[in-house]
């Protein structure tokens, strides 16, 4: 027995020996640890707890002129739920009336956020998604429903916010306003006025350092280091949202008509060459226009007939007494080398022509005729003509993308023979339509190539201006005086005359002037497609916007003809626009009429005038001027002249009341 206990008890102090002697060595290595080691593995642990975090800087707004928002940078709310935080008390007690404040906030059935939140609380979710891309406003509303109201330890609310870039007037000017963003492989797509001014827009980051604790939160730490992010600059376009607006509803109603492919429209100021409005629109599969590509700033193509403005002014250049020789168009054909033929979309022809009728009727044959038999012996000069005047040259937008003009030129590998006849009316060479309505608004301005602008003004967010953008002008005479009054006549009269090409977009209210454009495409295929246009400017008289409209393979069974497709929608946007711009309108005397007209409106007060106008036998645009420059809401009914107003003239001014014109 004696021999057992010996054997045990030598056991013992072996296994005791052992034990003593591990734990000396391990003793000894946390020493080491710590006295040698110490500072490494303190600074590998302050590492896993303290991060220093990039701070954002909030992005510039982009306004338009009259300050409404074209682009902001809004917080959007991810929500998510953790099933494993809420007691089994607090689930039971608060699941049902959760879903159904889930069901009114964001729309889908009670039900579904019922199911879906019991399961989760039987799989052990802890990552549940409730819902993307929230608003700040329904972020609130949820953090208030049962359940989670209670603390993200009670109720297992887990909300993540990204700031993320809104177009207050969703689709439209999208293309125009833009976007920055970055591609997989890690490269900057700039677009539209995002991308040219994003070197202001985008501001500066900061940092901040914070320590992590429970739950994978982290907290700020006061530090000495810290960076606040400076947001970045305010960028305020030139682009008008009535205006936008007007022109993107007159364009997009005539596509749908036409059933086009897509179609652009752009209304500048003639002075100053600020865009006020920019569409561009594309069809979808589905039939559904949207903006998808800026074709008014990159779509170089050929532009037909609204190039037989630059040949006729070459021309008169060269020659001034070519405006008083008729040109014989014969049977509207010309031929070229017993092969390549000019025709007249009239058959038979227009007979002999002016070179001011040929450019209104819009002649294939008079214009081509006219070039080639001033420039057939020099074609180098009819194409320095061209040069000169600054259409081979690019605008130099901000706008990323512009389109490359091409004017061939002879002794390049693209002339040939029949380069200078097609180029008379508009083929073989290649504009934007941007590029395109830069010239027609030199014309209304008096000769004048202005640098098109869509920015006049970058401010930070207090009230001191950055940058200021002047006018810019590209070419300071296209043409001599007398070459530019004769053009101005002729474009006048396309609209004026019963022969113009777009006599049928004449307004008894509104004198304007012009070009069509009617250009093949595709031509050289069994399926010819056509691109119609139109551009131009209005008052005549005092020019103050210019506007181009393009739009691409319009339905041929339905029509084609710029005239028709293209000048409507001119038309519409010039009157619509010239409706609310300030005019001296005279009003016909009346015993009830207490104004004579619009300049003694608008030299009183408001607060001084205190009586309601006699409106009744006035065109509804003179009536439309006058109630704008009196500040009155109003409704229009009907089309015509105003035979009956609502508040009877002389009545009492109420500025809260809205008067109602009747027209016949």
């Amino acid at each position: 027995m004696d021999s057992i206990e010996r054997k045990i008890m030598f056991r013992f102090y072996i296994s005791l020996t052992f034990i003593i002697f591990f734990a000396l060595i391990l003793i000894g290595k946390l020493l080491y640890i710590q006295i040698e080691e110490g500072d490494y593995y303190r600074k590998i642990s302050e590492n896993n707890t303290i991060k220093n975090f990039i701070l954002e800087p909030s992005r510039g707004n982009i306004y338009s002129d009259d300050n409404s928002l074209l682009a902001t940078t809004t917080p959007r709310y991810e929500i998510r739920w953790d099933s494993k935080v809420p007691s089994e008390q607090n689930f039971k007690k608060n699941v049902l009336n959760l879903s159904k404040g889930l069901s009114k906030i964001l729309g889908k059935k009670f039900n579904y956020y019922l199911d879906i939140l019991n399961r989760a609380r039987k799989d052990g979710n802890r990552y549940l998604l409730i819902s993307r891309n929230l608003s700040y406003s329904q972020y609130k509303q949820i953090k208030k429903l049962p359940l989670f109201n209670l603390s993200s330890l009670k109720g297992g609310l887990i909300a993540e916010s990204k700031e993320v870039r809104e177009n207050p007037m969703g689709k439209i000017c999208e293309r125009t306003i833009g976007y920055e963003k970055k591609d997989p492989s890690g490269h900057y797509i700039r677009v539209g006025m995002e991308g040219a001014f994003s070197h202001f827009l985008k501001g500066q980051s900061g940092q901040r350092l914070k320590q992590k604790i429970a739950n994978g939160q982290w907290k700020p730490i006061n530090d000495n280091n810290e960076i606040e992010p400076t947001e970045g600059y305010d960028v305020y376009s030139t682009i008008n949202t009535n205006i936008q607006d007007i022109t993107h509803h007159a364009l997009l109603r005539q596509l749908e008509k036409y059933k086009a492919d897509h179609g652009c429209a752009v209304v500048m100021k003639t002075n100053s060459g600020e865009i006020k409005s920019i569409v561009n629109l594309s069809k979808t599969k589905n039939g559904k226009y949207y903006e998808k590509f800026n074709y008014a700033v990159a779509e170089s193509q050929e532009p037909g007939s609204t190039f037989k403005l630059m040949s006729v002014i070459a021309t008169l250049e060269n020659d001034d007494q070519v405006s008083k020789k008729l040109i014989d168009t014969k049977n509207g054909e010309i031929i070229f080398y017993d092969k390549y033929k000019v025709r007249d979309s009239k058959k038979g022809g227009y007979g002999k022509l002016t070179p001011a009728k040929a450019f209104e009727v819009s002649s294939n044959t008079g214009i081509v005729k006219m070039v080639y038999e001033n420039y057939k012996s020099n074609p180098k000069k009819f194409v320095d003509r061209l040069y000169n005047m600054g259409l081979s040259n690019k605008l130099g937008l901000s706008i990323k993308g512009e389109g490359e003009p091409m004017i061939p030129y002879p002794g390049d590998k693209n002339w040939s023979g029949i380069s200078l006849p097609w180029m008379a009316f508009g083929y073989g060479v290649k504009l934007t339509p941007l590029q395109i309505l830069s010239f027609y608004n030199g014309i209304a301005n008096g000769g004048e190539i202005v640098k098109p602008r869509f920015i006049y003004k970058i401010k930070n967010s207090g009230s001191s201006f950055i940058k200021k953008y002047e006018k810019e002008t590209l070419n300071p005479s296209i043409c001599s005086y007398p070459t530019l009054v004769k053009v101005q006549k002729m474009m006048f009269n396309v609209i004026d005359k019963k022969w113009g090409t777009a006599n049928k977009i004449k307004s008894s209210n509104l004198k304007m002037a012009g070009k069509t454009g009617t250009c093949q495409i595709d031509y050289t295929s069994d399926e010819i497609q056509y691109v119609s246009s139109f551009v131009g400017y209005f008052p005549y008289e005092k020019p103050e916007y210019s506007c181009i409209v393009v739009i691409n393979r319009p339905d041929k069974k339905i029509g084609y003809y710029g005239g028709e497709v293209a000048a409507p929608v001119f038309k519409e946007i010039a009157e619509k626009l010239f409706s609310r711009t300030p005019r001296n309108v005279i009003v016909k005397s009346s015993s009830h009429n207490p104004y004579k007209n619009l300049k003694q409106i608008r030299r009183n007060n408001k607060s001084e005038i205190s009586v309601i106008p006699h409106l009744i036998g006035m065109p509804a645009m003179d009536a439309i001027v006058i109630l704008e420059q009196l500040g009155i809401k109003f409704v229009l009914k009907g089309e015509g002249k105003v035979f009956k107003q609502s508040i009877k003239s002389g009545s009492k001014l109420d500025y809260n009341k809205k008067i109602i014109l009747y027209l016949s």
